[in-house]
């Protein structure tokens, strides 16, 4: 897989092309719409939320998944305006969100299989609350407890 540096490119023009696809008052017809409205939200959001992950490996899935499902709402509140000619629906801000959360989990079980090095405790962030380090080969290794 390649490095971050080559997939956070990706990642932005796949945000651009989201954000304009979302904002144009009449979109292109695209070969998916035939699977509707929520199938392009899903898969849109699902890209995304794959870039995200490769791309911001640093950042945790769950701070991933906050960003991406509060760009999912900013979208349809400026769908929601006048100018913009079209619907807001909570609905599509769901499908976002709910895509995004499984791509992540998709991303977190692919990150192994792929030598990425997404482990328990840097992907969810949760490592030192759950009293877990990685060693190199990526297994779980519990921390010794300090009290004895």
């Amino acid at each position: 897989m390649p490095n971050e540096r080559v997939i956070r490119p990706l990642f932005l023009l796949a945000v651009a092309f989201t954000l304009v696809m979302a904002l144009l008052p009449k979109p292109p017809a695209l070969p998916i719409d035939r699977f509707g409205d929520k199938f392009e939200h899903m898969l849109a959001f699902g890209v995304l939320a794959l870039l995200a992950r490769f791309s911001f490996r640093r950042i945790s899935s769950w701070g991933l998944l906050e960003h991406l499902s509060f760009f999912g709402a900013l979208i349809e509140v400026c769908q929601s305006l006048p100018v913009i000619h079209r619907d807001c629906d909570a609905r599509d801000w769901v499908a976002d969100t709910i895509a995004a959360g499984l791509a992540l989990l998709l991303a977190r079980w692919l990150a192994p299989r792929l030598g990425q090095g997404l482990g328990l405790g840097q992907d969810l962030g949760l490592g030192q609350d759950l009293g877990l380090v990685q060693d190199s080969d990526h297994e779980k290794v519990a921390l010794a407890d300090s009290n004895g």
